[in-house]
């Protein structure tokens, strides 16, 4: 007589019984963060000089992040124009990034809609959520004030999302939120030290980094917790969803429409991006932190692995 197939196949049993030992206790986690959000959280109105005026000759993003960097099109380009693309692509990184912290507040908000209300968990989850209605409002201001417009996602990334946030799991919420959360946090960490680039935009990236780190942590713990408690299909389904969102993240990275409306051949940018090899270092070293998390935990597997490297973000 054969015995039962188990619920999880052997390497799954392998990295639950390992991550059961790495698990912090949540509700300790979370006063941590609640500790540090008293501590480390700021005012955009206030704490910013929305008045004074731009700088002359300033990037508003380091050149070595901007798309086009380093190909043929970017050397014929003259310093003006190039420095036009960098306030371009910052607007278009705020636009996508106002566009992943509305998702964001509402993933959280269906995470703790079950959650016990006086949980110091739930009191983060809300913290945070603060946060993001901040953080938003500032991306939307530095836009106005560079005088670029806002770059929405296609309608067809629009609606993919809004399936996203009403069904997605809870495992498939963090893994995704970390998606939009890594690659930024991780250019801004480079833009906010970076003399060359507009003070406003350094003030801005300064704030979103210091308090997405705590982001991050909270994302962090709350996934490597579901990816050993969830049951077996909802694992597998991380995987996939989270495979496609990285694929969605990378086309939707730079809006092209940013090419044309600094003056170039629209085609023809986005085939020198695709071609870059620099472009291809840089977003996998933006991602490199989370695909190595990711990768721990047990999310990098299967047909989702497959995507992921579709998607251009892991080596």
């Amino acid at each position: 007589m054969t015995s039962a197939p188990t619920a999880m196949t052997l390497t799954d049993t392998e990295v639950l019984r390992d991550a059961l030992g790495l698990l912090k206790d949540r509700e300790q986690v979370a006063e941590r963060l609640l500790d540090s959000s008293a501590r480390h959280s700021f005012d955009p109105d206030t704490e910013l000089d929305w008045d004074a005026p731009l700088e002359e000759g300033k990037w508003f993003w380091p050149p070595e992040l901007v798309s086009l960097y380093g190909t043929p099109m970017w050397k014929r380009m003259s310093p003006e124009q190039q420095r036009d693309l960098s306030r371009h692509e910052a607007a278009s990184l705020a636009s996508l990034g106002i566009w992943f912290e509305i998702i964001l507040m509402q993933l959280l908000v269906r995470h703790i809609y079950d959650k016990p209300v006086t949980s110091a968990h739930v009191r983060y989850a809300l913290t945070e959520i603060a946060d993001e209605c901040r953080h938003s409002k500032m991306f939307a201001r530095m836009i106005q004030k560079g005088g670029a417009p806002a770059y929405p996602v296609s309608r067809l990334n629009h609606n993919l999302a809004r399936i996203l946030k009403s069904v997605s799991t809870t495992p498939g919420s963090f893994a995704c939120t970390l998606l939009g959360e890594e690659i930024l946090d991780w250019m801004q960490r480079l833009t906010f030290p970076d003399e060359r680039v507009q003070t406003l935009v350094r003030g801005v990236t300064r704030i979103h980094v210091v308090e997405e780190a705590r982001h991050v942590r909270y994302a962090r713990e709350e996934l490597r917790r579901q990816m050993v408690t969830a049951p077996r299909w909802e694992r597998e389904l991380t995987r996939i969803s989270s495979g496609e969102a990285a694929r969605v993240f990378s086309l939707a990275f730079v809006n092209p429409d940013v090419y044309t409306n600094v003056g170039l051949d629209r085609r023809a940018a986005i085939a020198q991006v695709r071609a870059s090899g620099h472009r291809r270092e840089v977003m996998q070293n933006g991602a490199r932190r989370l695909t190595d998390f990711l990768d721990e935990i047990g999310v990098l597997r299967g047909p989702g692995r497959r995507l992921w490297r579709s998607s251009g973000l892991l080596a």
